[in-house]
């Protein structure tokens, strides 16, 4: 989505307000989230077992 609005921007100068009202010259900031020791995964774990 950004790249397309920052082609339109580009393209059409005077629609820049109109993509920046509907928040669409902003990257996403959601990252990945880190892989901690003793995990398979960030969040994955070995299977427990009871016995």
């Amino acid at each position: 989505k950004l790249a397309i609005s920052k082609a339109i921007v580009t393209a059409y100068n005077d629609l820049r307000g109109t993509l920046k009202k509907a928040e669409l010259l902003k990257r996403d900031p959601r990252e990945k989230e880190r892989k901690k020791y003793g995990l398979r995964s960030a969040r994955k774990r070995e299977q427990f077992s009871k016995r």
